[in-house]
């Protein structure tokens, strides 16, 4: 594409438009094509073209049939919202044989589409919002037109944006945390609106290039807490006492095991910190008799009411498939005639009549098996049970909404934590994190050992120190691994099968210190993003902090971003100043 007098400063392939399948049926609905930006002369230009080869179409799953056929003037509108979307698979189709050109060839279709846009006339730039499967972006004109919206299918959109900002200033509108702001480096009416808002020192004539992290402490785990320390908790009639001073023991050290089964009780909500004992103890009793009356439903319905009822025999097909495979290494659910496997069946049946609505999803018995290794009592264990599914109920629902919130919600912390490993992932393709999916869904249960795991959610369930944290204990183990990975050579499969094989070889004990120093950090750092401010769950996150600069290295993340939709304040705009971007390994050639 290099010719005289032009030079291409950026390219990269994989940025599809959607088109209307309606309104055009002689078209693909999806044309892939290039984004490049061209220097030519004094001017700088952003040009989109389609390929035209028919085989470098990915094929695309839909989560709405509706999908690929939004209308036509949706494509232009800057609200325009495409559905969640993941690619199933890419082939490329080896070229067909050249064949002489026709005397008068007719233009191609998908020629109408492209376009080249001087960014002198770039007004603004709408981002997709968080949780998409992929980002798109859409480039709005001086004069109010709105361009096709471009989906970056293979990554891509943070490396456009990061060398746009060789070129322009980009800022996010205090209106809209969607929608980034086009300036000239020279503009006035920007400088006039930094110093309004003091993100320049006396002394200094830029913006600060990036968050300055705080130094990372050292932690170290203390003791278990043990049944006579807990004794010292309750007063005469059985009711926790200092609550805060005992979450915070067994967030710092644990439970003995001795002492779990009393205290999951609490932790996991069946019985209530300020009852006394006997108030707990008729609490569950009340719960044993509305326990037995949903296993009776279920037990109760006949072979031949269960053939007519689908969703039923769906529930009980799936739960028998995974109690058959689940936990089967560990002694108290070996053997074929286990009475622990029936118990563990029951409960997740009896869980289905009482959440009906989301009924059984594999994973859910990952989640039961410990806590009715614990318990050993079949009551016990569901009423546990549901007090952990208030927590991650989300996780298993069909959007997968909340899943798709925490990845983007765990790229941000990577990424402000560790630039160069989010680079990294980013360039090997693997920047949506996609294999941390299992962590977040079960909370790590086949990461770390049975006991283990006992350990780590006990410590989770305290809700400290923050309501995030199995998000950085994610971050802790990617920054356990982080020199493997980064000085290997990994392309995507690679870096999938290598975290797989991290299963049953790391300690708990040092990834909770890691992620407790990595906490520590962040809370320490001055500045510290407001959107990351808000998954940590710091009260007041608007207005706390001064607000902050970033360079081109951290551009905004439109590949799972995790920022929330909520506009910012005034005092709390972001920008992106015009700096290279450092030498770390860049996501895009």
């Amino acid at each position: 594409m290099e010719s005289e007098g032009c030079r291409v400063a950026f390219a990269k392939d994989g940025v599809f438009l959607h088109t209307s399948a309606k309104r055009h049926p002689e078209q693909d609905s999806l044309i892939p094509g290039v984004i490049r930006i061209l220097e030519k002369g004094s001017e700088v230009q952003l040009q989109w073209t389609p390929l035209e080869e028919a085989g470098d179409t990915p094929q695309i799953v839909f989560s709405k049939k509706e999908s690929p056929g939004a209308a036509e003037e949706d494509l232009f509108d800057p609200g325009y919202e495409p559905d969640w979307a993941v690619i199933s698979a890419v082939r490329t189709q080896p070229r067909p044989p050249e064949q002489p050109p026709d005397p008068a060839p007719l233009p191609s279709p998908r020629a109408q589409w492209a376009f080249t846009l001087s960014l002198s006339e770039l007004q603004s730039i709408r981002r997709s919002r968080p949780g998409l499967g992929w980002s798109y972006l859409i480039f709005i004109s001086r004069d109010g037109r709105s361009l096709p919206a471009l989906h970056f299918h293979r990554g891509g959109s943070k490396a456009l944006l990061r060398a746009l900002c060789k070129y322009l200033i980009l800022a996010i509108s205090p209106k809209d945390s969607r929608l980034y702001l086009v300036y000239s480096h020279d503009s006035y009416a920007l400088s006039h609106a930094f110093d309004e808002l003091q993100l320049f020192d006396e002394n200094s004539s830029n913006l600060v290039s990036q968050v300055q992290l705080a130094p990372r402490p050292t932690v170290h785990r203390e003791a278990p807490v043990t049944e006579q320390e807990w004794g010292q908790h309750l007063d005469p009639q059985g009711r926790i006492t200092r609550l805060d001073e005992l979450k915070r023991r067994i967030f710092a050290g644990g439970l003995s095991p001795a002492l779990r089964k009393e205290a999951w009780r609490f932790l996991l909500g069946y019985y209530s910190w300020d009852s006394s004992s006997e108030e707990n103890r008729a609490r569950a009793r009340h719960r044993t008799d509305e326990y037995f009356r949903m296993k009776l439903q279920w037990k109760s319905v006949s072979e031949e009411q269960e053939r007519r009822n689908s969703l039923l025999r769906g529930y009980r097909s799936l739960i028998e498939r995974d109690v058959s495979r689940t936990d089967r290494s560990t002694k108290f659910y070996q053997g074929s005639e286990s009475p622990a496997l029936v118990l563990l069946h029951d409960v997740l049946m009896t869980y289905c009549m009482y959440h009906f609505d989301l009924g059984y999803v594999q994973g859910m018995s990952d989640l039961l098996s410990p806590i009715l290794y614990v318990t050993q009592n079949e009551v016990d264990a569901f009423w546990c049970f549901v007090g952990f599914m208030e927590l991650v109920h989300q996780n298993f629902e069909e959007s997968q909404e909340s899943m798709k919130r925490q990845l983007g919600q765990l790229g941000l912390l990577l990424r402000l934590l560790d630039p160069p490993l989010g680079e990294f992932l980013e360039a090997k393709e693997s920047g949506s994190l996609c294999f941390c999916f299992r962590w977040l869904l079960i909370w790590f249960k086949r990461e770390f050992a049975f006991m283990d795991v006992l350990q780590l959610w006990e410590v989770l369930w305290t809700g400290l120190p923050c309501p995030n944290f199995h998000l950085l204990v994610a971050c802790g183990i990617l920054d356990s691994e982080r020199e493997a990975l980064m000085n290997s050579g990994f392309g995507f499969n690679e870096i999938l099968k290598y975290i797989n094989e991290l299963t049953m070889k790391m300690s708990t004990e040092q990834m909770l210190c890691r992620a407790e120093a990595l906490y520590r950090q962040l809370v320490a750092t001055p500045e510290l993003p407001r959107n990351v401010q808000e998954v940590l769950g710091l009260g007041g996150a608007a207005g706390t902090s001064p607000p902050q600069s970033l360079s081109p290295s951290q551009a905004p993340e439109l590949e799972q971003t995790g920022r929330s939709s909520t506009p910012p304040t005034d005092s709390s705009i972001e920008i992106l100043p015009p700096e290279e971007p450092p030498t770390a390994p860049s996501p895009e050639p």
